[in-house]
Parts: C-alpha cells; structure tokens; sequence
C-alpha cells in the first residue's frame, strides 16, 4: 500500500530510536541528550534485514495458517459429501479478512500504547519510547501511528530530519483521506519546502466560490470541491459550507483583516468578527479585541479591548488570555497588577501542545539544528503567532538554513515579516522599510520604505524608524528633502530611546558641519554645485560617512589633549 522509501524511512527511525534506548540501558554515564546519537549504517542495515525478514517470516506463516484452514474446511466439507466451491470462496475470503482485522487491531494497540506513554513522558527517553511503538504501528499500516512518523520525519524529532522522507510519505497519507497530510503538504508548498513553492494551493472551492485566478463564480463547483474537501475533515472547508455560521462568519473576518484572496478591508472584517462575536465564538471576540487594541482599522480603545479579550478569555482562548496578561503588566485599560499578570501568563503557558513546540523550536536553533527550529517555527506562524513569524523570518533572512532555496529566503522573509507588522511589531515594521530601502527581496523603493518607517515612527514611536526617516529627509531619499524636518526627527529619535542618543549626536554633527561649511565655503550657488559634484566625484556618493568619521576622530583628538 506504501511505497518501499517510506517504509525505509519508518524502519530506520525505529531502528536508531530501538538502539539509543538499549544504549542508555547498558551505560548509566550517557546523557539523555546522547540518547539520540545515530548509529552506524552497518548496523542500520543488519537492523533493517532482521526487520524485512521478520515481515517475511509473518508472510509465510499467514500462508501457512490459510493453508491449514483450507485443509481442515475440507476435510469437513468431504465428511459432509459437500463440494461448494462458493463456500470454500467465502470461508477463503473470511480469513483473508480475519488476518487483516487482527494485523489492524495489533497496530491500533501498539499506536494506544505509544499514545499512553507520550502523554505520561517526561524525558527523552520516555518519548522515545513512545516512538518505538508508533514505528510498529506506521509498519503495520495504521495511519495515525504513520502521521507521528511523518511528523518526526519533518521536525527533525531525535535528529532524525529528512524532508523528501516526510514529503514522500504525507502524500502517500493524504491519498488515504489524511487531512492531517494534507494540510501539512500545504504548509510546505506555502513556503516552498521541499516541494515548489505555491502560494495557491488553498481550496479550488474558494476560487470558484469568489471567482477569481481566471474561473468564473460557480457555487455548485464551489459546493462540490468544499464537500469534497469537508469530507477529507478541512474545517475551513466546513466552515464555507456552514458561510452564516460563527466559524465560518469569523472565517470571512479573517480574509479580509489579512487579504487573502480579497484586498484589506478592516470594515468589512469587523462587521464579521461582530457577526460572529455575538454567537459566541471565542476567535472572534479576540479579534474584536486585538482590532481595538492595536487600532487596526478602528480608534485605539483600550477598554473594548479588555471587554472582548476577557470574553474570548472565559472559553479558554489563549491569545486573548496573553494580551489580558499584556494589559496587566503594563497597566493598559486597566489597574496595572504585576501578580494578575504573572497568573494570566502561567495559563497561557499550560494551555496547549503548542507551548512546547514553541520550547523545542527554540532549543533547535541553540543547538544548531537551524533547519528543524525553521519548520516549527513556521508551522506556528502558519497558525497566526506573531513571535514565530518574526522567529522564522529572522532565520530566513540569516540564510543559515538548508532546505529553501537562497534567492527564495528574502521573500519568504519579507512575507512573514509583513504578517507579524500586522500584528503589531514595531521591529517587523522596521525591518519592511529596510527591505524596500535596500531592495531585499524586492525591487529598491525609497518611496515605500518611507511609507513604513512612518508608519512604526507614528503608530509605536520607533526611534530606529525615526532615525531612518531624518536620513531619507536628510538626502531627499524618496521624499522632498527637509533639513528641518530631518532635526526635528533625529531629536526626537533621541528623545525616544537612550541607545539612540550617539548615533544621533554624531548624525546632526555630520549635518550642522556640512552645512556650516556651505554657508562658509559655497557661498555662490554655481561654485556650491561644482564643489559638491567634486566631492562626489573624490570621494563617492557616501562621503557623508567619511565627514562623520573625520568629526569623530577630531574628537578623540580633542579629548585626549584635554585629558592628557
């Protein structure tokens, strides 16, 4: 039913987990981070020949028991005098059936019991354990036990990361029904992957439902590719059947707050987080509140903000319990309560699987293991977490990793960086205006990049962006040059945060020195314009940074005679 790689792939796991654990019997001084340490291929591959023996042996012996059943049916069926071939056909057919359900049902138990000892794991070992059984399990062909293999494949669980592997064997499951893989297949071609990278690859029956990518609006195909889809378990899918619905209401919500598929448009997203809020659904009463927290499309009010968090809060949402958490440490909307603060965030780290992804995500990248650390990380900024898109695009944009492409990491980069802006990072917004500053990812845009330095210097009083936007004023960078303007913007970058006080003395030194010399030196406009062609001619179009490093060593000069 699988193919031969994959099979390979659940066999080796088994046989490197199976190994470390017998290590770590036989040597009580090994760690249980060695726990996981690969063995040799040699042994991999006696390891492998005992397990294909082992199937063949089972093959034989089922052969061997259908042929014992048959021989004794018919030395039933000659006492009898009955010679039915139909009967012999269909007693044939029932073992066939029985062998199956029994093979069937010891692969539901091992993978229970790997389950059981997952949840009650509380070491490396422990898990992999739990690992051994789901291995059995994925070779006897349960499913279930197939999709933690698969996942470990792709995470990189006890070192064992092989993308084609996982790739190879989630569309083996997805042929099965498997949402899980389907979903997961998704997520990669989003990010290319492993796979080419496909933005697209959504839902056929959103495309007909909108009628947009060349097809025209068909609800019936629409209805066709959703059920089909709902079918396989999409719960987006079941939410665009079910469109008057809270989830599929807070659904459209989220179209049109991101963009996806449709222009942003924060008005038509919060009549249907209002929509879906006031049937209780829980996701859009935290959007309600985070809209109204961030002033995403609305006036900022902190107080419709703490109403809606509290409310999503009361259904466990742990987003809304976070930024409740936010709101008391810092004393927004409400009575600042540092011990209110410090309970609310213990809740939000005990709720959820997903706290530990964050953990073993971020142990990954200590280590090394950039490429593991890359697709938990982006898995979690699939599901909308603001900290893990800024993790992920910050390890895009470093290009230590191995499984995407270089010339794709930028724009990979550019495009979670521009999720977490979203979400309000101010930093997120920064680093957009340096993209489009320096062309990373995208053609250099002067123009754009002033637009979000604006914006984090307006919206969150950035004193990096404040910086970057008297610079662009300074030299007229894609807006009208202002040497006022530009001032006014390096003081209150200054004002803004203490670590900007040097860069900022040294940039209106540069500023108040140049132009002193052009009012001393270039006191005619038509020798003015030659000078300063010459300059740039001398000493290149960053001559400025050669002014400033001349005023900074005339000061250390200064100084040292002062104090000599």
């Amino acid at each position: 039913m699988k193919p031969l790689s994959l099979l390979i792939e659940i066999l080796i796991i088994l046989g490197v987990i199976i190994k470390n654990i017998e290590a770590e019997k036989h040597s009580k001084k090994q760690t249980e981070r060695n726990a996981t340490t690969q063995v040799s291929a040699n042994e991999l591959k006696q390891f492998l020949s005992h397990i294909l023996e082992r199937r063949k042996l089972i093959k034989v012996i089922y052969q061997r028991e259908n042929a014992l059943g048959k021989k004794k049916i018919q030395r039933k069926l000659r006492i009898k005098g009955i010679q039915n071939k139909d009967l012999s056909k269909r007693n044939k057919n029932h073992l066939r059936k029985q062998a199956k359900k029994n093979f069937t049902d010891e692969g539901d138990q091992l993978f229970k019991t790997g389950i059981k000892i997952l949840q009650q794991s509380k070491n490396q070992k422990q898990k992999a354990e739990a690992y051994v059984f789901f291995a059995k399990a994925a070779d006897m062909g349960n499913l279930k036990a197939m999709e933690k293999m698969a996942d470990a494949l792709l995470f990189g669980n006890f070192g064992m990361q092989n993308i084609t592997a996982a790739i190879q064997l989630y569309e083996s499951l997805a042929k099965e029904g498997s949402y899980k893989a389907q979903n997961a297949l998704g997520f990669l071609s989003s990010y290319g992957i492993g796979m080419e990278y496909n933005q697209a690859k959504v839902s056929l029956g959103q495309l007909h439902l909108i009628g947009r990518k060349g097809l025209d609006q068909d609800y019936y195909k629409a209805l066709y590719y959703f059920l089909k889809a709902a079918k396989a378990g999409s719960a987006n899918a079941m939410a665009f059947i079910g469109k008057g619905n809270a989830i599929g209401l807070h659904g459209l919500g989220l179209l049109y707050f991101y963009g996806k598929g449709v222009p942003v448009n924060y008005a038509e997203a919060l009549k249907y987080f209002q929509k879906a809020a006031e049937k209780g659904w829980p996701n859009a009463q935290f959007q309600l509140g985070f809209m109204y927290y961030s002033g995403s499309g609305v006036w900022k009010d902190y107080k419709l903000a703490f109403k809606y968090f509290y409310l999503a809060s009361q259904s466990g949402q742990p987003l809304a319990i976070y930024y409740l958490a936010k709101m008391y440490a810092t004393g927004r909307g409400v009575l600042r309560s540092c011990r209110t603060a410090v309970e609310l965030y213990k809740g939000v780290c005990e709720l959820g699987h997903w706290a530990e992804k964050f953990l073993t995500a971020y142990f990954a990248y200590k280590d090394g293991d950039i490429d593991s650390s890359l697709v938990q990380y982006a898995l979690l900024a699939e599901m909308g977490y603001e900290v893990a898109q800024s993790n992920s695009a910050f390890i895009l944009e470093s290009k230590k990793a191995k499984i995407l492409e270089k010339e794709k990491m930028y724009p990979m980069a550019l495009l979670l960086w521009n999720r977490a802006a979203i979400q309000g990072n101010a930093f997120a917004r920064v680093k957009i205006g340096d993209y489009h500053y320096y062309g990373y990812g995208t053609k250099k845009d002067y123009q754009t990049a002033a637009t979000h330095y604006s914006i984090a210097a307006d919206k969150y009083h950035s004193a990096q962006a404040m910086f970057n936007l008297a610079y662009m004023y300074e030299h007229g960078l894609g807006i009208t040059k202002d040497i006022h303007l530009a001032r006014r913007l390096y003081d209150m970058a200054a004002q803004s945060s203490p670590d900007a006080h040097i860069p900022v003395f040294f940039a209106l030194m540069k500023l108040e020195t140049v132009h002193l010399l052009r009012d001393i030196l270039f006191f005619n406009q038509f020798t003015m314009r030659w000078k300063w062609m010459k300059l740039d001619n001398t000493l290149g179009p960053y001559w400025d940074l050669f002014v400033i490093g001349l005023i900074v060593a005339v000061l250390i000069f200064l100084l040292r005679n002062r104090y000599g």
